[in-house]
Order: structure tokens, then sequence, then C-alpha cells
């Protein structure tokens, strides 16, 4: 592994859990990964589940997210659920990383779009597939509303169910505000529009700390850099492929240039 991010300091600001190999990834290439997990993911097991009675009649089950996917995983093995009665079921996951997870409990991806965002997963999916029973839309409560209103907009027959709630975590504000104003940022790295969203509210208002809206900006995809240019950021990047290896790629490739 290349020294690549060599003497660069990099704020990863996912939760805890999910936080870890992007951090692992940062220093197997030289890099100082200071890791402050703004977010806090819970499951949602006190839902109301009658979507359990019928799962088996869903046509599809829909994931945007690897947080789905685990909350859907757990709340069903509570609910004495075995995964290999819903094999049948075909599955559709927004990314890689989702597909990844899904995989890991022994499910098949079925269809995955080409790009890692909600309209692009409903515009291809619908190009491939005839719907005719309900879809089931695996939500967390800060989910975007882009596909339940593609669908409904399309006459998609479909239900959603949230699963998961993501929550800032207040508990890391002296951390955040300390490690940026004691270290010299190189990078600040963003998953979700939430974390962009948590940075600035948890980010105490200080000359030093205000100027952090200046450092290049790393965002995961284009929905989280909306988020982070409404919120003021003025140098953002993102990468062509949206997932933690392509915003390391494109933190070497910005670093290769000489910016």
């Amino acid at each position: 592994m290349t020294a690549s991010l060599q003497g660069k300091t990099i704020l990863v600001t996912r939760e805890k859990k999910q936080a870890r190999e992007f951090a692992e990834k940062i220093k197997a290439r030289g890099g100082k990964p200071i890791v402050v997990p703004l977010l806090q993911i819970s499951c949602k097991l006190d839902i109301d589940q009658q979507f359990l009675q019928k799962i088996e009649s869903y046509s599809w089950l829909f994931f945007t997210s690897a947080n789905g996917v685990h909350a859907f995983v757990q709340l069903v093995k509570v609910r004495g659920i075995r995964l290999q009665d819903l094999s049948h079921i075909p599955i559709a996951a927004v990314g890689e990383k989702t597909a990844r997870i899904l995989k890991t409990y022994g499910f098949h991806t079925t269809f995955m779009p080409s790009t890692f965002n909600g309209a692009t997963m409903v515009e291809e999916f619908l190009e491939q597939y005839d719907v005719s029973s309900s879809i089931l839309l695996i939500r967390g409560n800060l989910s975007r509303d882009t596909i339940p209103e593609e669908f409904k907009a399309k006459g998609i027959p479909f239900e959603t169910v949230e699963l998961y709630a993501t929550t800032t975590n207040y508990e890391v504000k002296e951390q955040l505000n300390t490690s940026c104003y004691n270290d010299e940022i190189d990078f600040l790295t963003f998953t979700s529009p939430s974390t962009v969203q948590a940075f600035m509210e948890l980010k105490e208002e200080d000359d030093k700390l205000n100027q952090l809206i200046h450092t290049p900006c790393v965002c995961i995809g284009t929905t989280t850099a909306d988020k982070a240019e409404q919120l003021g950021f003025t140098h953002i990047i993102v990468p062509s492929t949206f997932t933690i290896d392509g915003m390391i790629q494109q933190m070497e490739h910005y670093i290769g240039k000489g910016e």
C-alpha cells in the first residue's frame, strides 16, 4: 500500500462502527484519521410490525442503505423469521456497500443502479422490471423522499417502513471542537447529508473553526455535496464512485495535482 495520504490529517465523521473501516484505509495510506462519530444509529424494534405478517407477499425489497439492511435483519430475527424463508423475494440495493452487507447475510442482490442515488435507482429499475404487486421500501427516519415520490408519480404500488433512526451524537461535541481546533485538518469527510448537518450543529462559533468551511470537503455523493453547499462549504470534492474507496481516491488525486 502506497503512502499516498502521508502527513494528511483527515476528519472522519461517520457513525462509529462504520468509521472503523474508513479510518483503517486512511492509516494504510499514511494518513492520520481523526474519528469523531457525529451520528448515532439505532434500530426501531418497537415499531408497528404489520409488514412482517405479509412479508412474503411483497414483489421486491428495496434497501437504500447498509443501516437499513442491519436493522431489517435484526428485526426479522427478533420476530423469529428465518432469513432463508425470504430468499425468494427479489432485492434492490442502492449501491455496492449495501449489496455487500446483504451478501454477508446470505441475500442476493437482483438489481443495483449504475449511480448510487434514489432517482437513478427508480429510473433504471423501471426500465428493466414491471411491478404488479407492492414493493417494500426499507428506510430510516432521515431518508430522502425521492424514491417514494417517484413511485407515486409513476403509479407503482409500494409500502414504506422506517426501521432505524439517525440522530446527532451530542456527546462528541467537545471532542469535535477540540480536535478541529488543535489539529490542522487537511480534509473533512462526509458520508451523508446528516453528517454535514451534525457538523455544523456541533461546531462552536470560533474564528478558526469557522474557517473549516473552506477546508477541502470530501462528500460521498451528490446529495451530500448539495447539503454541504447549502450550508456554506466552499471547497467540495465528490468522487466519481460514491464509496469510501472513491473518496480516498479523490483525496489522492487532489494531493497528486498539488492542490
